[in-house]
């Protein structure tokens, strides 16, 4: 684990980006003074953590990755299983974290992600009977807000429990006039994010969560004290 988290600091400090090749093997056991058998066990452990990925053959070896959140999704639910956690936790933490993200991003993002947002609600429009893709349009919809309140951790944080965020894994339905009002929402949302209005982007963001927890509640109440379970995040 030290050697793992010295590699991790060695690439901070030396600026190698995502694609990017480690140093071969030799330099490496020569750079950590360790045996072979020790770096090559730090390096299991980053790549299970998604940080590289370990290539074999002609110009293989360690490659730095960008990861994605799934790593800290799948602890988290793994957490949350051994907790008891019910999916009512996962609502309440939307009700709790997306407005204020919404505020955040009110007052930070550019006009890439807003074209990215505007581009999700078209899509979901266009989605019709199509329930996958009008559900990889809202959880993007999300995402993007999520990563452009500029916080890294509500980034990271967002995207990682998308996976169950929208309830379709636990079994919640939306019907047309649900997903209708969804689109109005997000409409509302991506209005006040475009005008920079960050107590407008909060309180939509508030209005929209609020309705999800009450049609869970409403609709689905056996639902919400279902316990998470890990296999969720795998799906």
């Amino acid at each position: 684990m030290l050697v793992a988290q010295q590699i991790m600091s060695d690439v901070s400090r030396t600026g190698v980006r995502a694609g990017d090749r480690l140093p071969p093997e030799r330099v490496m056991l020569e750079t950590y003074e360790i045996g072979r058998g020790t770096l090559r066990e730090a390096l299991r452990i980053l790549e299970f953590q998604g940080a590289i990925a370990l290539r074999s053959g002609p110009g293989g070896g360690p490659i730095l990755l960008d990861p994605d959140a799934s790593h800290l999704g799948s602890s988290l639910l793994l957490l949350m299983q051994m907790r008891g956690a019910p999916y009512r936790t996962v609502v309440e933490v939307r009700q709790g974290i997306e407005p204020f993200t919404s505020r955040l991003a009110a007052e930070r993002i550019e006009g890439g992600d807003l074209d990215r947002l505007k581009s999700t609600i078209e899509r979901m429009r266009d989605a019709g009977a199509d329930g996958a893709d009008f559900f990889d349009a809202n959880a993007e919809f999300h995402d993007v807000i999520a990563w452009a309140s500029g916080n890294v951790l509500l980034g990271y944080f967002t995207e990682s429990l998308q996976g169950i965020m929208d309830g379709t894994a636990m079994g919640i339905e939306y019907p047309e006039h649900r997903r209708k009002a969804i689109i109005v929402a997000h409409e509302q949302i991506y209005e006040a994010l475009a005008a920079g209005d960050p107590d407008a982007a909060e309180q939509h963001m508030t209005a929209h969560m609020d309705a999800y927890a009450s049609l869970a509640k409403r609709r689905f109440p056996e639902l919400l004290e279902r316990k998470i379970l890990w296999e969720q995040g795998n799906r």
